[in-house]
């Protein structure tokens, strides 16, 4: 799987770990849901740290559709509200 982190760039991902990421994005919906800013800051900054960190970077100059879009570490909530679909910004 390709997850872009917008700003960043593109991360090829395996799909084995969406189940680990998955439970970030549900502590980051309850958060936004909660209006907990400074904890939807921290589990933001978690969610793509984990993907930065287990997903092998794709050079800079290559095009790849992304199968999946996340905010920019500096997204604000309501842009990460405006990301979200019924199953938050992680499908599954």
């Amino acid at each position: 799987m390709i997850v872009r982190i917008m700003g960043e760039g593109q991360v090829r991902l395996d799909d084995s770990h969406l189940t680990d990421l998955d439970k970030l994005d549900d502590e980051l919906l309850e958060e936004m849901e909660n209006g907990d800013g400074s904890a939807f800051r921290r589990t933001l900054h978690a969610l793509l740290q984990e993907v930065r960190t287990l997903g092998t970077p794709l050079p800079d100059d290559a095009l790849e559709p992304s199968d999946l879009i996340l905010p920019s570490p500096d997204a604000t909530l309501d842009e990460v509200r405006a990301m979200l679909s019924d199953e938050g910004l992680i499908p599954g």
